[in-house]
């Protein structure tokens, strides 16, 4: 799926409940509400910022908004690659407490714009006690391979963001 052909489904009309973009890390597919996507960009550069932890890329300035971009592997806790022509970034809108902010995540590509129904999300396994399963709303199964639906509100919690930078650790949702 093209970046154009994202962007259309984006920025059309909000009929698009229960749909959600999905992307590539590694060979995992995540998902994410579309109606909380704001766009999607090529990777480019960004301005670093002094003394961030690595899964802080940097901020950019998208028409006069500064916005953060995060990228998920390292948030994730998985291997590093080199961005290339597919790497992106998604801008999505996030709600923490009583506001909104956006804030941009780069992903290795966009794959696919799913209808996931809630009778198809399933809640995640249980995998124990040392895996943080509150990113996820949950995992469904589309044409024989498994989506992790992602929480951004969780995902991009200023305060999990802050507790995952002090403690060093990433968050693991698989």
């Amino acid at each position: 799926m093209s970046l154009d052909t994202v962007n259309e489904v984006v920025s059309g009309d909000n009929s698009h409940k229960d749909q959600y973009l999905t992307f590539l890390l590694g060979d995992e597919e995540y998902g994410v509400d579309i109606l909380r996507v704001q766009e999607i960009r090529g990777w480019d550069t960004v301005t670093t910022i002094p003394n961030a932890p690595p899964f802080i890329k940097g901020v950019i300035n998208l028409r006069g908004t500064i916005v953060s971009i995060l990228d998920l592997r390292e948030r994730f806790g998985i291997e590093s690659v080199e961005y290339n022509d597919l790497t992106v970034v998604v801008v999505l809108r996030i709600k923490d407490e009583d506001k909104e902010r956006i804030m941009g995540v780069v992903v290795d590509a966009v794959s696919e714009v799913y209808h996931i129904s809630g009778e198809d999300l399933k809640d995640a396994p249980d995998l124990g006690y040392a895996i943080n399963m509150n990113y996820m709303k949950g995992m469904a199964t589309i044409d024989d391979k498994m989506v992790i639906v992602l929480d951004i509100d969780h995902l991009m919690s200023l305060r999990d963001l802050d507790e995952m930078e002090k403690s060093g650790q990433a968050v693991v949702v698989e």
